[in-house]
């Protein structure tokens, strides 16, 4: 399948996976635009309004009750010009910026992804961003200090998929306490070789 994630390096051994699509989140890259304001408006600003009118493309998406094959071929026909201007952008200005001035990393960082950040346009049920994941985890992170320690290794990685199953339901527009207590009861007499038939899928 797809695994989304931000540019770090370490995600980089997924592009040898043939199973895995790699593919990076937009809302990294906008935000490095957004931080390189103070040394470069002008240059910032610009990109700052074609990464908007993505996003615009993306609100108006999710207002329509389409498919994915719609909305693959709506952002084929609406993104892709966009992407095609930000990115010949890109190529101009990177040649006039400091390599190592905020503007020059915010380009750098964004043309040496560009093959992950588009992917989205290719498939309708993939995101812009992983900003829902972010959403979903970030209780967590909050929260981070009050369970530091989970007994052991194993049991921090129940809590994880714990966590994972629980954050679905609420994506699904599940509740959390009746999926769960649901699944809970028709474990035991449930065949182990269908147990997807009871992961949160909205039906």
């Amino acid at each position: 399948g797809h695994l989304q994630t931000d540019g770090y390096g370490v995600y980089d051994l997924y592009k040898d996976n043939e199973e895995i699509t790699l593919m990076h989140c937009m809302a990294h890259a906008r935000r490095m635009f957004y931080e390189a304001q103070f040394n470069d408006a002008p240059r910032s600003q610009q990109a700052l309004e074609l990464f908007q009118q993505l996003y615009a493309l993306e609100r108006q998406i999710k207002a329509q009750p389409w498919d994915e094959e719609q909305i693959r071929l709506e952002r084929q026909l609406k993104a892709t010009p966009v992407l095609e201007q930000l990115h010949t952008w890109m190529t101009k200005n990177v040649l006039e910026v400091l390599p190592k001035s905020p503007i020059g990393k915010a380009i750098a960082y964004t043309l040496g992804r560009w093959k992950e950040l588009t992917i989205y346009i290719t498939d309708g049920k993939l995101n812009i961003d992983n900003n829902p994941v972010e959403n979903s985890i970030r209780p967590i992170a909050i929260g981070r200090k009050n369970y530091l320690f989970a007994g052991s290794h194993e049991a921090a990685s129940r809590s994880a998929m714990l966590y994972s199953l629980l954050g679905t339901c609420k994506l699904q527009g599940i509740n959390p306490l009746d999926w769960l207590k649901s699944t809970l009861l028709a474990l035991p007499s449930h065949p182990i070789n269908r147990v997807d038939e009871l992961l949160p899928i909205a039906k």
